[in-house]
């Protein structure tokens, strides 16, 4: 997980260093504030051009997908987070494996929600036949 995270910062390091000298050689003199500026607001609308697209598809079927997506980025935030705060305290142990099993431990838990809320969707369904079967017959 270290070395992850040290190869990500090396390419990140690597890469702001060569947009400033190019930038340099077009003449334009920013600083660090500023190409943060630009770059993540740039990220940020392309991001959210994405997004957009994506959940006014899904709006259409099911808002829980939408919640689902929410709350899984968030998780992958809080886990990366956590694994990130232990290696700079050095209390636990910053290990890759707990990221991967704190996802899949909300992923289980969304999945027996899912079979929870299909099954009553379910339930409902056969219900409302039956009933208005039943409401007929008399």
């Amino acid at each position: 997980m270290v070395e992850i995270l040290k190869l990500t910062a090396s390419f990140i390091n690597d890469l702001h260093d060569k947009v400033l000298d190019i930038v340099s050689i077009g003449g334009y003199q920013l600083n660090d504030k500023q190409l943060h500026f630009i770059f993540m607001a740039l990220i940020g609308i392309i991001i959210f051009a994405f997004t957009q697209l994506i959940f006014k598809q899904l709006a259409k079927y099911s808002i829980t997908a939408i919640s689902f997506i929410y709350s899984f980025t968030v998780m992958i935030v809080i886990v990366f987070a956590i694994e990130i705060q232990q290696k700079i305290t050095n209390r636990g142990n910053m290990e890759f494996a707990d990221i991967a099993f704190g996802l899949y431990g909300f992923i289980y838990f969304f999945l027996i929600y899912l079979l929870i809320k299909l099954s009553i969707l379910a339930i409902k369904t056969i219900y409302k036949k039956y009933y208005k079967k039943t409401k007929k017959v008399r």
